[in-house]
């Protein structure tokens, strides 16, 4: 949970003997069992009240469909763009859609001379 392997946890071990003397170390060892335990109840708590909260629709919830790591911000803008396409919940991205580009000659160009608009708040 911590990424703490043995060989760690035995120089963390000796490390507090050493700085804290053994006299106390049982005091803190206690202190540090009953912040754990506090820690374990408000935990269980804040998990009943969303629990209260949400009703029966907390058990419903697949907590990995709304993980971020899966997401796919090619598939999010591809569906926002493309109402029209079912939305995709495998995790696989899809190949690249194609659409049309309008060209430069197909857009309303400005005259010889004129000026390009220009907005001081947009810049």
């Amino acid at each position: 949970m911590l990424g703490i392997n043995g060989s760690e946890f035995i120089v963390i071990a000796i490390l507090a003997v050493l700085l804290l003397g053994p006299e106390r170390i049982p005091e803190y060892a206690s202190q540090l069992a009953r912040l754990t335990r506090e820690i374990k109840r408000i935990a269980t708590g804040a998990r009943q009240q969303l629990k209260d909260e949400l009703g029966d629709d907390f058990e419903d919830v697949d907590w990995r469909r709304l993980d971020p790591r899966q997401y796919d911000p090619r598939r999010i803008v591809r569906e926002a763009l493309l109402d029209d396409e079912p939305a995709t919940t495998s995790p696989v991205p899809a190949p690249a859609v194609q659409t049309a580009v309008p060209t430069i000659a197909a857009q309303p160009g400005l005259a010889p001379g004129q000026r390009a608009p220009w907005d001081v708040d947009a810049t």
